[in-house]
């Protein structure tokens, strides 16, 4: 908080608040960074033109389509939009990954937020059972409600 040293009213020693902001300096410091940035801008950019030679990398396969396994407030489990038992979900998503690596895949457990916990315990222990260990939980975004 400032204080007034001068000014009308009392003695002459009488200190009076001053509550008022002063923006002045902020405005200036403003101004130089402004000023920095719009000449530091051009340099940054490369000013040398380079024939660049032709990338030889081979082309990559397209990620996987994830693998969904959702749990409804009933029990009844689904993998991806077909539904599948409890006891079948390991195989089920062997049979689907083929030659690949399970401890690889990532899957997503989409639950019902009314499911049971032992519900979902089956499911994980299925999973890890099976030898699929990367599992990520779906929630729904708050800001879309």
């Amino acid at each position: 908080m400032a204080a007034k040293l001068s000014g009308g009213g009392g003695g002459k020693y009488t200190v009076e608040q001053n509550s008022e902001i002063n923006v002045t300096p902020f405005v200036d410091i403003m101004l130089v960074l402004l000023i920095i940035f719009m000449v530091a801008a051009p340099l940054a950019a490369p000013s040398v033109e380079v024939k660049l030679p032709r990338a030889v990398a081979p082309l990559q396969a397209n990620p996987p389509t994830p693998i969904y396994i959702s749990i409804q407030s009933n029990g009844r489990s689904f993998l991806g939009d077909s539904p599948v038992e409890l006891d079948q979900i390991g195989s089920e998503l062997t049979a689907q990954i083929g030659r690949r690596n399970p401890a690889d895949e990532r899957i997503f457990i989409r639950a019902d937020k009314t499911t049971r916990y032992g519900d979902f315990m089956q499911v994980m222990n299925s999973l890890q059972d099976n030898g699929f260990y990367s599992v990520a939980l779906v929630g729904e975004d708050t800001d879309a409600q």
